[in-house]
């Protein structure tokens, strides 16, 4: 005899309304949620259900927030998403449902974790910024800039962290292409620094040595009882030898041929000496010894940042003692230039770095970039000027 299946027994009405009655509240939840229409948010925790007011949720202010081309966000202390536009679920790429109520780090690798973990504990009401990856739901990895404020405590003990959230993709596409047109810059401007050092040393020079010989000879020739033209002619001659010792050092100067030969330490103290000389300014160097040599890139660009720092204190620094000292620190030399001149205010610097001797602060700052290099100024008005260049060590 085949066994009879027994039915379940019918749920009572009353049961049957109140079931479709909360489907019809959690169907009204999620359209709420996915229209930016949600005032307040039920977080459960361990004391218990919170309930967070979302302060400013008028809708006027809801669809200001929805149109923005970035992402915006309202954490819990405990870095709960209680509330996110639709551009920040697009850049996780999950549905918004799925992102309001989860914890922020589920988006974040460990090591941006551990870098916001200290940020978000001291922002204060100015706000700060930081730069992370974000982990997407399928996988995929989006540069951003995070900037957060904290807001009120919101019903909890702690204040609420409102986050913007902006997508840096295309940033760091143009800072890709700014990046290989400046190595192209840089790299074109030696290339012409050699053509007109070649061009000097081997054409002008000649020429100038020349006329020295001439005028020599013409010194010679004249009457030893012709006082004023033999004066003449020998200040002539002096003129002449003075101008082909600064064509020979502006030749030097564009195109350092030693620094292959004989190493940057033995070039820096060179351009001291030169320096020091000339514009009887004191310069101190101290150099500590490299096992090896550094890369011919990353020589050249200490060497032209010196060369730029020092045309800058002959220029406008008014200084009497300079000191620059060239050491490892860690993975990177440490290039540092100290004068002792009238300094400047740093918000007025951007009016100075281009001159009639060149590209002044902004060169430098190219020249470390070049190599994958920083590099700080510290000014202050009848105080010196310090500038730090930071070169990463890769040798030869």
């Amino acid at each position: 005899m085949a066994a009879r299946r027994r039915s379940s027994p019918p749920a009572p009405a009353g049961e049957l309304k109140e079931l479709r009655l909360r489907l019809a509240e959690a169907e009204e939840a999620l359209r709420a949620i996915r229209n930016g229409e949600v005032d307040a948010v039920v977080v459960a925790s361990e004391e218990g259900d919170r309930v967070f007011t979302l302060q400013g949720a008028e809708r006027a202010y809801r669809m200001l927030i929805e149109s923005m081309n970035e992402g915006a966000l309202i954490l819990t202390p405990k870095k709960t998403i209680l509330y996110a536009n639709q551009c920040f679920a697009k850049m996780v790429r999950c549905p918004l449902e799925q992102v309001m109520g989860s914890s922020l780090r589920r988006f974040l690798s460990a090591e941006d974790r551990t870098t916001l973990r200290p940020l978000l504990l001291r922002a204060d009401k100015s706000g700060t910024k930081a730069l992370a990856l974000l982990i997407a739901g399928d996988g995929s990895r989006l540069p951003v800039q995070i900037s957060m404020r904290p807001q009120g405590g919101n019903g909890f003990n702690g204040a609420t962290v409102a986050m913007v959230v902006t997508d840096m993709t295309e940033s760091r596409r143009t800072e890709e292409l700014l990046r290989a047109l400046t190595h192209r810059l840089v790299q074109v401007q030696e290339d012409e620094r050699e053509r007109v050092a070649f061009e000097l040393h081997d054409n002008i020079t000649q020429l100038i040595c020349a006329v020295v010989f001439r005028s020599q000879a013409l010194l010679d020739a004249l009457p030893a009882h012709d006082g004023p033209s033999r004066k003449k002619a020998l200040q002539l001659r002096d003129m002449l030898g003075a101008i082909a010792d600064e064509v020979a050092r502006i030749s030097h100067n564009l195109g350092p041929s030693l620094l292959d030969h004989v190493g940057l330490v033995a070039v820096l103290r060179d351009a001291r000496t030169e320096f020091a000389d000339r514009t009887g300014v004191s310069v101190k160097l101290t150099c500590m010894h490299f096992a090896a040599r550094l890369p011919e890139d990353a020589e050249l660009a200490i060497y032209r940042i010196l060369q730029e720092a020092l045309r800058n204190v002959e220029k406008h620094a008014n200084a009497r003692r300079v000191t620059v000292s060239l050491r490892q620190r860690g993975a990177f030399v440490q290039l540092v230039i100290n004068d002792d001149g009238i300094g400047f205010d740093q918000d007025d610097a951007p009016a100075r770095r281009i001159d009639k001797g060149g590209l002044g602060l902004l060169s430098m700052r190219e020249r470390a970039n070049f190599v994958g290099g920083t590099l700080k100024i510290k000014s202050v008005r009848r105080a010196g000027t310090e500038i730090e260049a930071l070169i990463p060590i890769k040798t030869r």
